[in-house]
């Protein structure tokens, strides 16, 4: 199952994010910069992810450490027009996401994702004191010597499910989905939970289902802005539905004839599957598939 998003090549280099000197030995003229437009990637007219030098970095920018490629050490840059901005959505920004092939989407996802929490945590959510960068960028310190926090790259756990009742499945519809585009329930997993918790709280909460058997599937790093989605399947104790519609627009019980015509682009069917970057469209082909 190849999933969008993961399967990065970059060696992550851990051991040097420790070691400044080594660190800055890695800072030269062979070091690799990641092109971004805002948080979007810019693509080469061959579908690449753009990459420039260490040179191109403005000067009040922080760089990040990506890790290492061909020994060279790669770079993105938390550019100061960032820094309390909150990025507008760019459509074309879906259609550059297919351009990539799935290494260099994974590489993007990480490099996206660092880059957003960098700009949006400049001050320690212990005692409001400004942070600084530190082990290459994965990291931030409190600079109060009083605190000396130290703050690191958040991931927020998803739940994202198959709920199965005999033979069909149910599918939801949130307001900001395009129109007749149904997928798989999802929610954040809240502290003190299980990933068999939060499933059947989820479900219980935005259709009224209660459900058992929850197992797991396969995951997905999303990074808009840094989730961690956790594919699973569970099985509906019956199929009445008592929906909230502050979460979802609209949901229903559709059946193996009606999720093959979806996924096989059928536009003319009861519903339009989730775009292939997205797991769920991944967990409708593994259900087919069993």
């Amino acid at each position: 199952m190849q999933i969008a998003f993961a399967g990065s090549r970059l060696d992550r280099a851990d051991h040097i994010r420790a070691d400044p000197d080594r660190l800055e030995s890695l800072m030269d003229w062979r070091a690799r910069l990641l092109r971004l437009d805002g948080l979007d990637p810019e693509i080469t007219p061959d579908g690449k992810l753009a990459w420039g030098t260490l040179a191109d970095a403005a000067p009040d920018s922080e760089l990040v450490f990506l890790g290492l490629r061909d020994g060279k050490g790669c770079f993105a840059e938390v550019a100061a027009k960032l820094i309390g901005s909150v990025a507008p959505a760019n459509p074309r920004l879906w259609a550059a996401m297919s351009a990539l092939d799935p290494e260099e989407l994974a590489t993007y996802g990480a490099a996206r994702s660092l880059v957003d929490w960098h700009a949006r945590h400049r001050f320690c959510a212990r005692c409001g004191a400004p942070t600084r960068l530190a082990k290459g960028g994965w990291q931030r310190n409190c600079t109060n010597d009083a605190c000396k926090g130290e703050h690191f790259p958040r991931v927020d756990p998803v739940t994202i499910m198959l709920v199965e009742h005999s033979g069909r499945l149910l599918l939801g519809r949130q307001p900001r989905f395009p129109p007749r585009r149904f997928s798989a329930l999802a929610g954040f997993v809240e502290p003190g939970e299980s990933i068999e918790e939060a499933v059947a709280r989820e479900v219980l909460e935005e259709a009224g289902v209660r459900v058992t058997s929850v197992s797991y599937i396969a995951s997905q790093p999303w990074p808009f802005p840094s989730s961690l989605m956790m594919g699973c399947h569970a099985v509906a104790a019956d199929d009445a539905l008592t929906i909230d519609t502050t979460e979802l627009e609209e949901a229903d019980w559709f059946t193996r004839e009606e999720v093959a015509a979806a996924m096989a682009g059928d536009e003319g069917g009861r519903f339009l599957a989730p775009p292939p970057q997205a797991i769920a469209h991944h967990l409708l082909k593994w259900w087919l598939e069993r």
